[in-house]
């Protein structure tokens, strides 16, 4: 797998990289030995760009992850979060930037993975409360202390972007983007892209809804949090599940998976933006990284823009309370 530049600060991912979130959190139960076996397995086909947060679990994802890439930890390249408050028992807390808890965060986050420093350290999300300039600054000394070697942002706004990388280069912004959510285009790549900042896509198969598997909102386990997002609900499920059947049919066409046109669609749109999936299972990583040898032609771009443009998903992608953490 290529390896590519994510930033202009020297740090290099694999084309495509593997979130664990799933793994311990969120998306109904998984299979720990399962899913470390796919995370080993992900690096061993040369993905070497893995990305878990603190709040994963919480706290579990770490500890898994640092358990798969333990003897192996020279050939990846390591990327947590911090930010998002959770309680042991599972229960949010809010968001919080304040300097003292960024660097208990990071020391906390060094003991669960195992490792002796953090290749890329997210701001999971901003908090308005505390300036961000006063939050990158401390994850700045956590550089200098070499607990970190390269800082990002999630889900920021421009301004935010540009205010952030005034007091230390960042490296990644990481947000979500697909054919199902297309917020970046437009003001937030161009800030990135004149900043010389990479773009990390998270949730590029629609938290699963590209890929055409699910075809009812019973699908879904009951402890899966999808239930509660408006666009696996109602009336906006089924039109967006008609928006997925055009998928489908290019993807007969292209002997494909719609997972794979659907990865096929983020790759096509820059070298600079890396998608990241998250999968729990051997056969599904396999089938993602057979994206990489679809090619989209400008006309196969040009239609499925026309046939699921931006804008025509039913639904916004998280619960109101959700999207105010996020473009902040």
């Amino acid at each position: 797998m290529k390896q590519v530049s994510l930033g202009k600060q020297g740090l290099k991912v694999s084309e495509m990289g593997l979130g664990c979130m799933g793994m311990s959190d969120f998306y109904g139960p998984a299979d720990d030995k399962e899913s470390i076996q796919v995370i080993q397995k992900s690096i061993d086909l040369g993905m070497n760009f893995i990305d878990t947060a603190d709040m994963y679990g919480p706290f579990k994802n770490e500890i898994l992850v640092g358990k798969a890439i333990k003897d192996r930890r020279q050939r990846v390249v390591l990327a947590t979060k911090f930010g998002n408050q959770r309680s042991a028992d599972g229960k949010f807390l809010g968001v919080n930037g304040k300097p003292e808890y960024v660097r208990q965060c990071c020391d906390n986050s060094l003991k669960r993975l195992g490792v002796d420093f953090i290749d890329l350290y997210y701001q999971h999300r901003v908090d308005p409360a505390v300036p961000i300039e006063e939050t990158v600054g401390a994850m700045a000394d956590l550089v200098k202390a070499g607990k970190v070697r390269y800082l990002g942002l999630s889900e920021a706004a421009a301004k935010t972007i540009r205010r952030a990388h005034r007091v230390h280069p960042i490296s990644a912004l990481q947000s979500e983007y697909s054919l199902w959510t297309r917020d970046p285009e437009g003001e937030i790549l161009e800030t990135v892209r004149e900043l010389g900042i990479g773009f990390v896509a998270y949730s590029p198969l629609g938290r699963g809804f590209l890929t055409g598997r699910f075809k009812s909102p019973e699908d879904f386990p009951q402890d899966d949090y999808r239930r509660a997002h408006p666009r696996f609900q109602g009336e906006n499920f089924y039109k967006n599940l008609n928006l997925v059947k055009h998928i489908e049919t290019l993807a007969q066409k292209k002997k494909a998976s719609p997972a794979q046109i659907a990865l096929a669609w983020v790759l096509a749109q820059g070298k600079d933006i890396i998608p990241i999936f998250g999968v729990r299972s051997l056969a599904r990583l396999e089938e993602n990284i057979g994206a990489l040898k679809i090619s989209l032609t400008a006309e196969e771009l040009k239609e499925i823009n026309q046939l699921i443009p931006k804008g025509s998903i039913a639904g916004p992608r998280y619960a109101e309370q959700a999207m105010q953490a996020v473009n902040r």
